[in-house]
């Protein structure tokens, strides 16, 4: 007849196993030899996935600020220079034409700067410049029609123009953002 073994002894039993790792004191040998070729391949495709990921990031800004039309000489800023103490004036003095002025100049120096920031592929201005057409449209219904009864119909017509711009404008700053970043500007 056999012996009853008592389930602690089993258990002492079991946990006397040896362990397969290998000691501190015995080398291993490698597996496989390292390729360099697939390294060289695992490299490009990791650059080219941080390209990809570079591009299609849309905050922020992609190289150096893009040049100004009108060479060296800062018309776009000074415009908006001139613009905003064109609005300040028109403030406290009361005059609606140096404020209109104002406003109407100031707008060409931000359209310009944002536009080539946008259409280049530097910085998404997109919310802007689809605004710009919105207001206008606006500006026109206002004065031929006269303001409407219902505000909101107002609101919904801007929305209108804005959306097809906004979407419009996002596509192509994603293909400026990617040209850009696949072949950077010549310095």
């Amino acid at each position: 007849m056999r012996e009853q073994i008592p389930f602690s002894a089993v258990a002492n039993q079991k946990s006397k196993r040896r362990s397969r790792k290998p000691r501190a004191g015995r080398r291993t040998a490698p597996r496989a030899v390292a390729s360099s070729r697939r390294e060289q391949r695992a490299e490009r495709a990791a650059q080219e996935q941080r390209t990809t990921a570079f591009a299609d990031r849309t905050l922020g800004t992609v190289g150096e600020r893009p040049v100004s039309p009108f060479g060296g000489l800062p018309v776009s800023e000074v415009a908006i220079f001139a613009g905003i103490v064109g609005l300040v004036v028109g403030l406290i003095t009361g005059g609606e034409a140096a404020m209109l002025v104002g406003a109407v100049v100031c707008g060409l120096g931000v359209t310009e700067v944002t536009a080539r920031e946008h259409f280049t592929g530097y910085r998404s201005h997109a919310m802007l410049l689809a605004a710009i057409p919105a207001v206008v449209v606006e500006v026109i219904v206002v004065f031929t029609i006269g303001p409407p009864a219902q505000r909101g119909l107002l609101a919904l017509l801007a929305l209108a123009v804005w959306l097809p711009g906004f979407w419009l404008l996002r596509r192509t700053f994603r293909t400026a953002r990617h040209a850009r970043v696949a072949r950077p500007p010549a310095p």
